[in-house]
């Protein structure tokens, strides 16, 4: 079955819970690298002051509502969540899988999105995927978890990556509003391929999310959170 995709960075961040919000340590560091290896960067940085990636909440309630959030709008999309949210005793693995499927389609939940999260959640409460070890993990082993669960593609992945667990050098190349962002930035509007993106985000290392977050500001001033 095919897996979907969230549509762009913003679903990832509507209607964050009422937590803890953190930025990266590495921001400052960043920011004074990309200014001073991009003509771009050294332009766009400063129009946004002191703002900053940030992320809130856990990965299992991040992972979800991603899934809840494919292929609809951000508002139709918290609609949805705030349902479903009501359903279990509280947002935990097990609890989602003692949920009835019919409550959850109720919800607004496609039968599609019902196997997905059960998906999720058998992943989280089966130890199947190493939370714990993430931190010391690459990029590449976290993707290659998370792909593995039904409803999760490599964009889902790379964004949760940034948004979630923000790690520094991640370059989505799937993602359209980056891809619109470069051409707009660096080619006067033209099109632009994964290969010209690639060779422009080259000047970006080893702080490619960061470079990737100015650009999406670039084109949506609004600025995007996690979970």
């Amino acid at each position: 079955m095919a897996k979907e995709e969230l549509l762009v960075p913003t679903a990832i961040a509507a209607a964050a819970p009422a937590v803890a919000v953190s930025t990266p340590s590495y921001w400052a560091e960043a920011c004074k690298h990309l200014m001073k290896k991009d003509r771009v960067m050294k332009r766009l940085i400063p129009q946004f002051g002191d703002a900053a990636l940030q992320t809130q909440g856990d990965a299992f309630t991040t992972l979800a509502r991603s899934i809840v959030g494919q292929q609809i709008s951000v508002k139709a999309a918290q609609t949805v969540w705030e349902r479903f949210a009501q359903l279990p005793r509280s947002m935990k693995p097990a609890s989602v899988l003692k949920l009835k499927v019919d409550d959850m389609r109720a919800a607004g939940l496609s039968a599609r999105k019902v196997d997905y999260l059960v998906d999720l959640a058998l992943h989280f409460d089966g130890g199947k995927l190493h939370v714990k070890d993430w931190a010391s993990m690459d990029d590449e082993a976290i993707i290659a978890e998370l792909v593995a669960i039904r409803g999760i593609g490599r964009w889902t992945a790379e964004m949760f990556l940034i948004f979630y667990l923000m790690r520094p050098n991640v370059l989505p190349l799937d993602d359209v509003g980056l891809i619109g962002g470069i051409s707009h930035n660096y080619f006067s509007g033209e099109t632009v391929s994964r290969s010209e993106a690639r060779e422009v985000a080259e000047a970006w290392k080893p702080w490619a999310s960061v470079a990737t977050w100015y650009i999406w500001r670039s084109m949506d001033p609004q600025p995007v959170v996690s979970y």
